[in-house]
């Protein structure tokens, strides 16, 4: 897949999996802009000075501001990946109100402003959106303890799939990916007796999204592609 000289953003870049990510796009030849939350973040970026990586301070995602000036400073805009989001588990009915706000910000509000202003970034030779939803937001029952979380991942799944329908004519094919728990240093930390080999690998995870978001990828618009491994 050939990248070269193609501008996208990739929030959440900072991650295990958006590293893993900006990895892949780099080898290809993207130009990765990855917003960071703050100073901090960005000083744990490993790809942190590479040429081919342009780090901006943005401050909270769900924040209409902070998206707009972000998406302003880049351009021409082929993709943009949503990777960004916070997971927050337990009963619905010990859950305090400022949680349930927090997962939709994060997880879904953010996301759409996103989508949003990358929309309206893309020139008329169109482009590439792809978002992270999750499996508790395409098997609800999967969700029960976790009922906030999977309610805010649902909603980037049908996001994903009206607003395909709503920019197919502009050339912008929209999708999004749907992990189960990945293979990652903190969730192998906060289930030490999982069978790990049965989790998705965030490199291939990775691979998934980076079709979607390339060139190569001609005709596929709408999908919410569940990622699960073996699990």
């Amino acid at each position: 897949m050939d990248f070269r000289d193609r501008h996208l953003v990739v929030t959440g870049g900072a991650g295990a999996l958006g590293s893993a990510v900006v990895e892949a796009l780099i080898g290809a030849g993207a130009l990765c802009h990855v917003p960071c939350l703050d100073e901090a973040e960005a000083q744990r970026f490993r790809l942190r000075g590479h040429k081919q990586v342009v780090l901006t301070v943005t401050g909270n995602l769900a924040d209409e501001g902070n998206i707009n000036r972000l998406y302003r400073g880049i351009g021409p805009l082929w993709g943009s990946i949503h990777i960004a989001g916070g997971f927050a588990a337990g009963p619905l009915r010990d859950a305090k109100v400022e949680t349930l706000q927090q997962q939709i910000q994060m997880n879904f509000f953010s996301c759409l402003l996103c989508c949003r202003a990358a929309v309206g970034a893309m020139t008329a030779k169109g482009g590439r959106i792809v978002n992270v939803a999750a499996r508790p937001g395409l098997e609800w029952r999967s969700g029960a303890g976790m009922a906030a979380y999977a309610a805010s991942k649902a909603a980037v799944a049908a996001l994903t799939v009206a607003l395909a329908e709503e920019v197919a004519r502009d050339g912008i094919l929209v999708n999004a990916v749907a992990p189960s728990i990945m293979d990652t240093p903190a969730n192998r930390s906060a289930m030490p007796k999982a069978d790990y080999a049965l989790w998705p690998k965030v490199e291939d995870v990775a691979a998934t999204i980076v079709f979607l978001a390339s060139p190569e990828n001609r005709v596929t618009r709408g999908g919410v592609v569940p990622v699960y491994g073996k699990s």
